[in-house]
């Protein structure tokens, strides 16, 4: 874990600016994009020998004093700081991992989503796959019922996708940020980083938004569709892990009561019926 902390660190460094930082700036030409390590040493109350051996990875469990200190300095996010937590602290040896491999979902859930009306829910994996979903869930992302399909891999490589979201640029790294999350909590998963593998070597889009290191969970949200059928739709997003099945998560996507929105979804839960 020591040289995937040293990233993160450098890389949330980078993304920093010394004016989001309150850190002076004298006029010199500076040559680094965000803050300098002795900066961010100095907002985390640390000396900078310290915070660069952190950097090039040479330590990384960190006190609880420390990891606050650099959560602040740094301006991470409440998942960015529990990330950090994860990459400093060596997993327990009784810890017991989460299971690796083909997932199954419970019959009571695929019951749940398929019984929900007005609004789209799809089922996620611990991988991105799409376990399930409602007629209207698969209604609005255009997929076949009976196809499994990766939602991470299509995002990235089906061209189709980038004409679905008009803010394809912001799905992307949302999407790039949950799954570094989920490395957080299944940091040895063979699974998880042959996803990881194949999506870096096929698309390059991939590779840009990763080596950003954000690091978000699914939350909610609201997001704009540009459908082939019934047009643009603003959704409101709310996700639901389910705690008997780590990594898993419920999806629903509505659309606020009385707008045009609601209107053309639906319209399209009537199409997805006939």
């Amino acid at each position: 874990m020591r040289e995937e902390m040293a990233e993160f660190l450098r890389a949330r460094r980078a993304a920093l600016t010394p004016e989001q930082s309150g850190v002076q700036v004298y006029g010199a030409m500076r040559r680094v994009p965000g803050l300098r390590r002795d900066e961010v040493a100095q907002l985390a109350s640390i000396s900078v020998n310290y915070y660069t051996r952190l950097e090039q990875g040479e330590i990384h469990q960190l006190s609880d004093a420390v990891l606050d200190s650099l959560s602040s300095a740094l301006q991470l996010t409440p998942a960015e700081r529990i990330h950090l937590l994860r990459l400093s602290r060596p997993r327990p040896a009784h810890a017991v991992p989460l299971a690796h491999g083909p997932e199954r979902l419970r019959p009571s859930v695929l019951a749940l989503v398929e019984s929900t009306v007005g609004q789209a829910a799809v089922v996620i994996g611990r991988y991105f796959d799409l376990l399930g979903a409602n007629r209207l869930g698969y209604a609005l992302y255009g997929l076949d019922r009976d196809k499994r399909v990766n939602l991470a891999k299509k995002m990235f490589l089906d061209s189709a996708m980038r004409e679905l979201h008009p803010e394809w640029e912001r799905e992307v790294s949302d999407l790039a940020a949950r799954l570094r999350m989920a490395t957080g909590d299944m940091p040895d998963d063979p699974t998880l980083s042959a996803l990881i593998r194949e999506l870096s070597i096929n698309s390059p889009e991939f590779s840009r938004v990763w080596a950003r290191q954000r690091v978000a969970e699914c939350k909610y949200d609201q997001r704009r569709f540009r459908h082939p059928v019934v047009g643009p739709l603003e959704l409101r997003q709310e996700s639901m892990r389910l705690p008997d099945d780590p990594g898993q998560r419920i999806v629903f996507l509505g659309a606020e009561a009385g707008t045009d929105s609601a209107d053309r979804l639906g319209r399209l839960e009537a199409l997805s019926l006939s």
